[in-house]
């Protein structure tokens, strides 16, 4: 598979923090051309000899490197209630990834670059485990074999031939990579693995729509392929989600994260405006920040907030801990896009592990923005043109800095923070229930 050679010139180059990395010092006029040159210089895609062998190779790739460790990227977190399993995950979702073509033998030891932040299967991890002393539902019976490896079709229906996870016996599922440990299931584990894949798929599609030339300090997977190379790639990652979430046997859970899905994509419509009516020159009201917040479910607490919700359906949890789980991600999935919007304004690209002050560059109006809005109606012309203007972006920026933007963001951040925390509540103490605690206020503490 053949490298795109504009990625093996920036490589070295964003890995040095880059001039696209660092924070944006540049005249408004260069910054737009800049900007207009990286788009098109990433829209142009090759033809490739196998594109499914490449997206495939991708998939695992970014994979790879997104669960390398859990305790780096400002979120440091003691992993010692869910320690074991997280030792596990890294090897178990290259095995989801496997595929029959030959040139994906070297796909696993490919990316070695990026490290993330792996929060969400470890979110899943910490829930699963805190709600194993909660009360539990009446059993149901199940009538489908157990196993999160085995097919439901035959094998020769599915046509499916993955060599890095052959479907496994009931002996050979007893004695699988996974840790002896009775308050975290097998369901739950393999859920947080399907969360981590559908995860990883939409920042693979988000850097394609984004034009992103970097993710976690490397150049991203579109620059790197190919648009085209990662789209596949990241619907590679949801098919084989797909199959994963099928065999957990659970219709509900299958149910909860099929329409994460959907709410991805749902979210990603709506941020193609900045209001509810996309008007050419709006004023600000409660209505443009509930549709911020909105889309912001859509696109970052929905798959929080439904993995938690799964994580207890799983442990047989009953409907008021099913209902706190979910609560607790909503929240949490709030406060950390929250974080994440303000840390555009205040981080340098160094220190995020890409482009710093992406989002007024591509016309997006986040929660700083909105409330310094609210204090300045003349930025109400910025929003409705989507900062497209020469000077837009600057202007916009420096107004951002002179209100208090940033920290009604970080005020509205601790609150959903503090929601997260009392959802749990009644939840028994434990390291699993501090851990998610912690989480919470890790949230808001962190730096990039």
């Amino acid at each position: 598979m053949q490298i795109r050679p504009r990625a093996s010139a920036l490589r070295s180059a964003v890995a040095s923090n880059c001039a696209l990395c660092a924070p944006r010092h540049t005249t408004p006029a260069s910054a737009s051309l800049r900007l207009s040159a990286h788009r098109a210089a990433i829209h142009t895609t090759q033809r490739n000899e196998s594109a499914w062998a490449a997206a495939a190779q991708v998939a695992s790739n970014v994979v790879g490197n997104t669960i390398k460790r859990a305790t780096k990227g400002g979120m440091a977190i003691d992993l010692d209630p869910v320690g074991a399993e997280m030792q596990f995950l890294t090897g178990n979702v290259r095995k989801l990834l496997g595929s029959g073509h030959p040139s994906l033998d070297r796909v696993a030891k490919y990316y070695t670059q990026a490290q993330g932040k792996h929060m969400r299967p470890l979110i899943v991890l910490l829930m699963s485990r805190a709600t194993y002393l909660c009360p539990k539902s009446p059993p149901t019976r199940h009538d489908l074999p157990p196993g999160v490896d085995t097919s439901i079709s035959p094998t020769h229906i599915l046509a499916d031939v993955n060599p890095s996870a052959p479907l496994a016996t009931e002996a050979e599922l007893a004695e699988g990579d996974q840790p002896n440990t009775a308050d975290i299931l097998p369901s739950q584990r393999r859920l947080a693995e399907i969360t981590e894949l559908i995860h990883t798929a939409s920042l693979l599609h988000d850097d394609v729509i984004d034009h992103s030339v970097s993710r976690r300090g490397s150049p991203s997977a579109n620059l790197e392929f190919g648009n085209k190379m990662a789209v596949l790639a990241g619907d590679f990652l949801l098919g084989r989600a797909s199959v994963a979430l099928a065999r957990l046997r659970n219709v509900e859970v299958t149910e909860l994260l099929a329409t994460v899905i959907a709410n991805l994509v749902e979210g990603e419509f709506m941020q193609l405006k900045n209001t509810a009516h996309d008007e050419k020159n709006p004023q600000y009201s409660e209505e443009t920040l509930n549709y911020y917040l909105q889309k912001t479910y859509l696109k970052t607490a929905s798959l929080i907030s439904k993995s938690c919700r799964a994580a207890a359906l799983l442990g047989g949890s009953d409907s008021q801990t099913v209902e706190a789980a979910y609560s607790y991600g909503r929240n949490l999935g709030l406060a950390f896009q929250l974080v994440d919007d303000m840390l555009d304004y205040t981080q340098s690209g160094q220190k995020l592990g890409k482009p710093a002050g992406a989002d007024l560059e591509l016309g997006l109006a986040t929660a700083p923005l909105l409330f310094a809005w609210k204090q300045m109606p003349e930025l109400g012309a910025l929003v409705g043109r989507k900062f497209e203007n020469e000077g837009d972006v600057a202007l916009a920026r420096e107004m951002v800095l002179r209100s208090d933007g940033i920290e009604q963001t970080r005020a509205l951040a601790h609150d959903y923070a503090q929601r997260a925390i009392a959802a749990i509540a009644d939840f028994p103490d434990g390291d699993a229930k501090d851990g998610l605690v912690e989480m919470a206020h890790r949230t808001i503490q962190r730096r990039k």
